[in-house]
């Protein structure tokens, strides 16, 4: 019992320490929200990544169209002329042919046999981009951005002391279901991670805008080589070079999508393997401050039900959990609370969706624990129908494509040491 004890008030303390931290959270998204923002709207080139169709594809690509900004261009780009998500992009472009300043073009980089398909076709795309254009943003399928997204993250980088802007993502679910809901919560605490601290922040690739002449500077081109994560790559680069990412509330950008239990549990875990690789020591975080909690909440309730079950004294290990518990709904009141604001979306604050944030928490935990440890036995991966073995940050094999249905490649290293040409349509 002693040793139950100790374990608990550690994690009460965590507990206290996150509650902190989740109304920190919702101060700077409020001053932010409340800051005015630079008159800085140079010309901008969205790279869209596009593999296959998302729920939702084409209102969040019509999203892009719709920006208030004077101009800017959006370069679709996918490895083969035949992606369905092209299709898509090509009908929305005609519809908004006559309303939107965005001028399009679509980039077909070929497949990827040494680095992530994405990291590729971004490598592809930076090198077509218009020689006027200032920033370079970088935005996935899956995201719908409000209509001041784009002005709002690229107006901070008027100072080129900030090395890149990110938002994050906020999954929604459409028709709801425990699957969609748990993921909703799991992915809601990485979001509440970035804040004010542009030295531990880190670039969403659904999300990011970095000036051109940073990007060049930093040599990313080459520091994507051989590449699995574009946004960990870029994030580490940037804080090699001391350069700070600043996150801006107003690019949290909803996903409106839902998920099976299979497939909650093969983007959660990606999630983390691709964090093991990339950020050992974050990996080891989640790893061992989710196996305590697990082990002093679920072992507390466990240990309450068995010592009321035998008339024994259970008052001190309820009070324990109960504490914890109610420090953890708080947390995420509070974030949900910081999300909303910043969103404007009355869908984020819909009652299911408070109910799982505040009530479905825990089990994120045990979730997280699942993901964390599953890292430590593979860095295997599917991501799009594409299989891939992770070697090291700048090391990515191809195994398979399942669009193709052939095996592309069964051992050796992935370092890119040449270039691929790319064509533009």
């Amino acid at each position: 019992m002693l040793i139950f004890y100790f374990l608990a008030l550690i994690v009460l303390l965590q507990s206290i320490l996150s509650l902190r931290g989740g109304v920190r959270y919702l101060a700077y998204v409020r001053r932010e929200l409340d800051a005015k923002r630079n008159f800085f709207m140079p010309f901008a080139s969205i790279i869209v990544p596009c593999r296959g169709l998302d729920q939702g594809l084409r209102a969040n690509l019509s999203a892009l169209f719709e920006q208030h900004y004077p101009t800017y261009e959006i370069i679709f780009v996918a490895d083969s002329p035949t992606d369905p998500a092209l299709a898509i992009a090509e009908s929305v472009r005609q519809s908004f042919a006559d309303v939107s300043a965005a001028r399009v073009r679509t980039v077909i980089a070929g497949q990827s046999h040494d680095s992530g398909q994405k990291v590729h076709n971004l490598r592809v795309a930076v090198r077509e981009i218009d020689p006027l254009s200032e920033v370079i943003v970088f935005v996935d399928t899956d995201a719908r951005p409000r209509a001041d997204w784009l002005r709002s993250l690229v107006a901070p980088l008027a100072d080129d002391g900030i090395g890149a802007t990110t938002g994050y993502r906020w999954f929604v679910p459409v028709a709801g279901g425990s699957a969609s809901h748990l993921r909703s919560v799991w992915n809601a605490s990485i979001a509440s991670a970035l804040g004010q601290n542009g030295a531990r922040n880190f670039c969403w690739g659904g999300s990011t805008a970095i000036r051109r002449a940073t990007f060049e500077r930093l040599e990313m081109l080459n520091e994507w080589c051989g590449a699995l994560s574009d946004d960990f790559a870029l994030t580490r680069t940037l804080q090699q070079a001391k350069l700070p990412i600043l996150f801006v509330p107003n690019c949290l950008t909803v996903s409106h999508e839902d998920c099976t239990f299979r497939q909650l549990f093969e983007f959660t875990t990606r999630q983390l393997k691709i964090t093991r690789v990339y950020a050992p020591h974050l990996w080891k975080i989640v790893l061992f401050s989710n196996l305590l909690f697990v082990l002093v909440f679920f072992g507390g309730l466990a240990l309450t039900l068995v010592r009321a079950a035998l008339d024994l004294p259970f008052q001190l290990p309820l009070a324990f959990v109960t504490s914890i518990y109610a420090l953890g709904m708080w947390k995420a009141f509070f974030r949900l609370r910081a999300v909303t604001l910043a969103l404007g979306d009355a869908q984020a604050a819909r009652r299911e969706n408070v109910f799982a944030h505040l009530f479905l928490w825990p089990l994120t935990a045990a979730l997280y624990l699942y993901n964390a440890l599953a890292a430590l036995f593979s860095r295997r991966i599917k991501w799009r129908g594409i299989t891939y073995e992770m070697k090291s940050p700048t090391e990515t094999v191809v195994i398979s494509d399942a669009r193709s249905g052939e095996r592309v490649l069964e051992e050796g290293t992935a370092k890119v040491n040449g270039e691929q040409a790319s064509n533009v349509v």
